[in-house]
């Protein structure tokens, strides 16, 4: 159950995230099932959420992530791109509002995400 999730808008152009199963399949294979989706960005630091159709709960969710990586946030029922800090970061760890579920990362330069703002649509699809 590997693969690539594209995330595509107007200001990122489309990225690939390579999904990681091992860390949370049952997260991996609810998005998987209600793929494609699309979403309005909000923006809270570095880090990009949207609203998605998925509702599951916490699945080995954590608080520290690293850049790059995407994960679902299960009380706002939201997909998250951490590209950087957010304002719960500190001493150089990128820290999520509160518990996510990791499910894939994105590869090559995530700059890019910078340039997103608040409602800008995003698009996620199979790979």
């Amino acid at each position: 159950m590997t693969g690539i999730i594209l995330i595509k808008s107007k200001s990122i152009g489309i990225r690939r995230a390579v999904l990681l199963p091992e860390l949370n399949p049952k997260t991996v294979e609810s998005i998987l099932k209600a793929l494609p989706f699309k979403g309005f960005a909000n923006t809270w630091g570095e880090e990009i959420y949207f609203e998605i159709p998925v509702a599951i709960p916490e699945e080995n969710s954590r608080r520290e992530v690293e850049k790059g990586d995407v994960a679902y946030w299960p009380p706002g029922k939201a997909l998250c791109i951490f590209f950087g800090p957010t304002p719960m970061s500190r001493k150089g760890k990128i820290v999520a509002y509160s518990p996510v579920n990791v499910f894939a990362k994105i590869e090559g330069d995530l700059e890019c995400f910078k340039k997103v703002r608040d409602g800008e649509e995003i698009l996620v699809e199979k790979g």
